[in-house]
């Protein structure tokens, strides 16, 4: 699965809820590549351009 809540990005990467809204805030995860708003106005996060991101592989 491509796109999942934040609480799976927890559990599959570690970081907690507020390091996570942390790196939204300061625009180290980018709207559209690595979260994104659904229809439902709920926040769901790309969970391979994370990895990416943590392999340092993503510009």
């Amino acid at each position: 699965m491509k796109w999942v809540l934040i609480k799976k990005v927890v559990e599959l990467i570690g970081y907690t809820e507020d390091a996570i809204r942390a790196k939204i805030k300061k625009g180290v995860w980018l709207c559209g590549i690595h979260w994104t708003k659904a229809p439902d106005g709920r926040i769901l996060f790309n969970i391979e351009a994370i990895q990416l991101w943590i392999e340092n592989k993503q510009v």
